[in-house]
């Protein structure tokens, strides 16, 4: 009824607020992110356990660490761009499809994906998707509830750990988002903290 209506957008607005805050608080922190190493194989654990408890038991949500490297970083900095980017996987993943996410590191350095099996974006929306509330589809954008800031919150968390995000889709074929963190970024697992 009208209640739960008025319940779900104060609960939307709340959720803008929240980006738009972490949002300023992002570009206002000059500088670059701390190096404290961040243990990826259990970050991506606990988003795999986190999204597998809000959405649809038939979507299949994977999760596979290929490197013991750590990556040295702002935690819960890292915590919002991955779960951001898991989100917008989420949201536009069909019931029944598959998102996975890795960790893996190769000569370039350390790298995290979210790979999602969705609806796909249209090659002309891909330069954009950073830039705070553009839209694929603007009437989307109720129905998914999202505030139109998380790959803008992914940009900025990245660039203050000198990385890049790397976006390739295809319509109708999902989505792969990438974000490429320098050597210089990594520490070996086995050393003691």
């Amino acid at each position: 009824g009208p209640i739960a209506e008025m319940r779900r957008q104060s609960t939307r607005m709340t959720g803008i607020i929240e980006d738009l805050l972490s949002l300023s608080k992002l570009e206002a922190s000059d500088g670059e992110a701390e190096r404290k190493p961040i243990d990826m194989a259990a970050m991506i654990e606990l988003l795999r356990s986190d999204l597998v408890a809000r959405i649809d038991p038939a979507t299949t949500v994977q999760g596979a660490a290929q490197a013991s490297e750590r990556l040295l970083g702002d935690e819960a900095q890292i915590h919002s761009a991955c779960a951001n980017l898991l989100d917008n996987a989420a949201k536009y993943t069909p019931v029944g499809g598959t998102i996975s996410m890795r960790w893996w590191v190769d000569g370039e350095g350390g790298h995290f994906s979210v790979q999602d099996s969705g609806i796909g974006i249209g090659a002309e929306h891909i330069p954009r998707l950073t830039e705070r509330f553009y839209r694929v589809d603007p009437g989307r954008s109720r129905a998914t509830g999202g505030s139109g800031l998380g790959l803008a919150i992914v940009k900025h968390v990245l660039q203050r750990h000198g990385a890049t995000l790397e976006i390739s889709s295809a319509e109708g074929r999902g989505s792969l988002f990438s974000c490429h963190f320098s050597a210089d970024r990594l520490v070996s697992g086995a050393t003691a903290v």
